[in-house]
């Protein structure tokens, strides 16, 4: 089997690992209606995910219409409280994840997930998919405090040292992930099939991919 130069692979949730715009969507769009709001399709509110569960809301409530802060806490309650219990029921993995992560275990690759979800919704979900012990660590966006959530290195730095370190890269599909990767020192793989806020090229990744497929060869030749 061919090695990849690196021990350590972590990836972003929502987007990347996941599509989890049918349960995200679904969650807006509860909140938009309890404001009175008609509802929003996936390609409307997609271009919001990345930043976490209040920035996304924040922003698609600024685009119909906006709010004052006390609407905007009582419906930014409402929608977690919906989307907890409505977690798993549409997301499903991108196609050819579950096969690179195999991949990337039987070379003894650790796989990391550090995302700008709340650290409990994160292991919520990926333990309703079955998936939570495919990685050593799992970080949040509330994992490291305030003002720690990508694009920041201080998780990128912590999954590094919850692994063991080593040669890391990072996955993503925004420029939260991009951004929190090179102020780590690290390589980005951008994936063009995420939510993407315009074109792959924006994500100023080191490298895209278009499907899971191309990530093992990808890794090999940042690598180099």
């Amino acid at each position: 089997m061919d090695m990849i130069p690196f021990q350590i692979v972590g990836f972003d949730l929502d987007g990347t690992l996941l599509d989890t715009s049918p349960d995200l969507v679904a969650a807006v769009n509860h909140a938009l209606a309890e404001a009175g709001r008609e509802p929003l399709t996936p390609t409307q509110v997609t271009p919001n995910i990345g930043g976490g569960a209040k920035n996304m809301l924040r922003k698609t409530l600024e685009e119909t219409g906006g709010c004052d802060d006390d609407e905007f806490n009582r419906l930014y309650k409402l929608m977690l409280r919906y989307y907890e219990a409505h977690i798993a029921d549409g997301t499903r993995p991108f196609p050819g994840m579950l096969d690179a992560l195999d991949r990337l275990d039987a070379m003894g690759v650790k796989t990391a997930v550090v995302t700008n979800k709340f650290e409990n919704f994160a292991r919520k979900l990926l333990g309703e998919l079955g998936l939570t012990d495919r990685f050593q660590t799992i970080i949040g966006g509330d994992t490291m405090g305030k003002g720690n959530a990508k694009p920041s290195p201080a998780p990128i730095h912590e999954m590094i040292a919850r692994c063991g370190g080593g040669r890391a890269a990072f996955v993503g599909d925004s420029i939260y992930d991009t951004g929190a990767a090179r102020n780590a020192g690290i390589p980005s793989i951008g994936v063009s099939f995420g939510f993407l806020t315009g074109t792959a090229a924006d994500l100023e990744a080191d490298a895209v991919i278009d499907h899971y497929d191309e990530l093992i060869p990808t890794l090999q030749r940042l690598g180099t």
